[in-house]
């Protein structure tokens, strides 16, 4: 069923304290539902802050990174970001990261707006290629198939679990982009 009242919206560098408070409880939430997303149990809020605040904004800054954010009605329940900066002979394309959608919110299309959202940025900055990896076998990776991502390949033993300490796969996908 989709969301009533979903936006999506690219973040101004660096977004302000609300904002920072609804990405940290997305991260949290999303981390402690078992996302494998570089993160592991305990999981602080601070921690979530800090992520943002350490790794994202800086890269906001210097024009390496787009963030997006997904509110239904008014509320902040979603984001994903667009990593821009990349080696001279790879500016054709671009990574997808983080593409978190709040527990709450889930099976409501956001995860697939904020997609769409994010392949319009890539392709209005001139990219043609987007790459991403998520864990093999989770839910995210169905829905990265349904928007025409394809499989590269898995890489075993590729991330700690988040939950417990076991290995997991990931599976690296990628997609091709018509020029905008």
């Amino acid at each position: 069923m989709p969301a009533a009242d979903l936006q999506i919206e690219m973040l101004a560098a660096p977004p302000g304290a609300a904002d920072l408070e609804a990405l940290a409880d997305i991260l949290h939430a999303c981390v402690h539902d078992g996302a494998s997303v570089g993160f592991v149990l305990p999981f602080a809020l601070e921690a979530a802050r800090g992520f943002w605040t350490r790794a994202v904004w800086p890269a906001l800054e210097a024009g390496g990174r787009r963030l997006f954010l997904a509110r239904v009605d008014g509320a902040a329940v979603g984001t994903v970001q667009l990593a821009l900066d990349v080696m001279p002979n790879q500016t054709h394309r671009a990574e997808v990261s983080k593409l978190l959608v709040h527990p709450a919110a889930r099976r409501r299309g956001v995860g697939r707006a904020l997609m769409l959202a994010l392949e319009a940025a890539a392709r209005a900055e001139g990219r043609t290629l987007l790459t991403l990896d998520t864990l093999a076998g989770d839910k995210a990776e169905g829905l990265y198939g349904g928007l025409g991502f394809e499989l590269a390949g898995r890489i075993p033993d590729y991330a700690r679990d988040t939950r417990v300490d076991e290995l997991r796969a990931t599976s690296v996908m990628f997609k091709r982009l018509a020029r905008a």
